[in-house]
This record gives C-alpha cells, structure tokens and sequence, in this order.
C-alpha cells in the first residue's frame, strides 16, 4: 500500500477522461516507478522459463500418427530434422466448419515466428482432432504456412487433454488444465505441447499448458497492453474476429478470388 501511495503522490493535477495531465518532470518520476516492477516481472519471467527448463520429461512410447498434406506421418516425422517440437492444439472437431476464433487469433501468430524459430533446432505443428480434409479448407481460406495435421483416429488429443469423449460430457466433468472441472461446452479446448527428441530417437514430452497459458505466444495482446485503452474488451477477447471478418477485409479483398 505504502508502494501504491508513493506511485499515486507521482500523478497529482486535473484528470482528462479519469487520466492525470502532469508535467514532464512528474510523469518520468511515475514512470521510473513503474519501470522499477517492470523489470522485477521480467526478472521474474526469466525465472519462470528457468523453471520450466528443469521439469522432468515424460518418455513417449506410444505411437501416434497423423494425416498431413504430404500424407501420413509419427510424432517423430513432425520435428522435421529438428529436436525440439512445439506443438498447438487447435480446437477444430470432426464436422466443424471453420476454426475456433480464439485459436485462430493465436494461429494468426505462428507464421511470422516461424520464420525464425525453423532456423533455431525448433519445429511448430499445429494438431487437430477433424480430418484433413475438413481442415485443410480453412487453412487455405485463412492462407496459413504452418504445417497443420490431423490426429483424427488416434489418442493424441485424448492422452493431451484437449478433447474429451461424450462419457465425460454426459458427466459433465473433464481434466484440463492439470484439474478437475465442470464442463459442458463442446469436446475440444486449447494448449500448447512440448517435446524433444535425442539422438537415438526417443522422444521425451517436457511440457503442456492450457487455457491462458497460450496468452505468451499472442504478440497483438502484448501490443494492447502497453495502450492507454488496453485490450479493450467487455469479456475475454469478444472484439475478435477471424481475420478476413474484418470490415476492412471484406472491402480491400471484395474479389472473385475472396
């Protein structure tokens, strides 16, 4: 409280629209103590990732194999070379007719980094329960690059928990997010899976999160937290579209082509 009161002596004057008009002097002195815990939450950050370097791994014995556009593939084909794997689970189920726009937000994402991240031993997948068939359409439709498969007919998405079978609906209670919980909102949520593979070959899962643990690979949200509105938002990313929903898409892009 004494911090907060410190913070809050620093911004004193007449309010605009509930925002303090202070003179220069008095802003950097405001803003010099927020970039105190700034750095503390970096530090922190820092940390954390750490941290999570120095989890256990879990051996993966169990063979998966998926539906890609170059046909079918094992979770050992999806490094590409490469030793490490992130892979996202996008919520589309079998007879959905486009993605999830929370997922797509964050799919929105994967094509710039992996302009970088395929040249730093790192291979980015994206997972889907639906067929191929289903997904591909869309993909196309949003014009993605990444490299986007189908478990459809296997247990991958079940054994990660981002999709959960009609026993566990009619019960009305799933495992996600490393806890039990009530839930009667379709069979697919969101995460991110990570895994490496040695030398010989064997791969090791060393890491999972899930609901808001996907907020760190969504970069516009980054971009929206340092404005004065923020993210701007009455519920949880509800100003959000697909990105050809847009109004402005829909009028540069009015083609037959579109």
């Amino acid at each position: 409280m004494e911090k907060q009161n410190e913070f809050s002596a620093a911004i004193t004057t007449e309010s605009t629209d509930n925002h303090h008009i202070v003179s220069q002097e008095k802003w950097i002195e405001a803003r010099k103590h927020l970039l105190k815990k700034e750095k503390e939450l970096t530090r922190l950050n820092d940390e954390l990732a750490r941290q999570r370097r120095q989890l256990p791994w879990v051996e993966v014995n169990k063979h998966y194999i998926f539906e890609s556009e170059q046909g079918r593939k094992t979770l050992s084909d999806l490094f590409d070379g490469k030793s490490q794997l992130i892979i996202y689970h996008f919520m589309f189920a079998p007879g959905d007719k486009e993605g999830c726009p929370g997922c797509s937000f964050l799919a929105d994402h994967i094509d710039g980094a992996n302009l970088h991240l395929a040249h730093h031993d790192i291979s980015v997948v994206v997972v889907s329960r639906a067929p191929l068939q289903e997904l591909l359409p869309f993909k196309h439709r949003m014009e993605w690059k990444f490299e986007w498969v189908s478990s459809f007919g296997s247990d991958f998405n079940y054994d990660y928990f981002v999709s959960f079978t009609q026993e566990q609906l009619n019960n009305g209670s799933i495992y996600y997010n490393y806890e039990d919980l009530k839930h009667d909102d379709g069979t697919e949520s969101p995460g991110t899976s990570v895994f490496f593979k040695d030398k010989s070959g064997k791969i090791y899962h060393t890491y999972s999160s899930y609901a808001r643990g996907g907020d760190i690979l969504v970069g516009a949200h980054n971009f929206l937290d340092i404005t004065p509105k923020g993210r701007n938002e009455e519920g949880a990313m509800d100003w959000m579209r697909h990105h050809d929903k847009y109004d402005d898409f829909k009028k540069d892009n009015n083609s037959c082509c579109h």
